[in-house]
């Protein structure tokens, strides 16, 4: 039973910060996004996929509906953010000897985590 709160905790966390970011994208759009994308020499379209990755993937951990597939989305949407906005950083320190991305590190494996865990009991289903 602990597990399984210790996994709804990890779930609806997640879900809720990244839901954030989804949300700001969903009232701004990915204009910013999409010009990175451009830079990076990929189709700016590809920018569109941060909803399935900071929307769709954070409600599907919140309900534990195919919370892995969710879990899955966000941890692919933080290998990309990383890459195109942080992958100066990812061997850096910052100021205070931290990792310089500890934050979108402890995203992107957290979602790992969730994928390899599963949602627990306290979800629509077990995928």
């Amino acid at each position: 039973m602990m597990n399984d709160l210790g996994k709804l905790l990890l779930r609806v966390v997640l879900a809720v910060l990244i839901l954030l970011h989804g949300i700001n994208k969903l009232t701004n759009g990915v204009d910013g996004i999409q010009g990175m994308v451009g830079e990076a020499g990929l189709p700016p379209a590809l920018a569109y996929g941060a909803f399935l990755g900071e929307v769709l993937g954070p409600i599907l951990l919140l309900v534990g509906w195919y919370a892995r597939v969710g879990a899955g989305l966000i941890a692919l949407n933080m290998l990309f953010a990383i890459g195109l906005a942080h992958s100066h950083e990812v061997l850096a320190l910052n100021q205070n000897g931290a990792w310089a991305i500890e934050l979108q590190g402890m995203y992107l494996f957290t979602a790992v985590a969730l994928m390899l865990l599963g949602p627990g009991r306290y979800a629509v289903n077990n995928r």
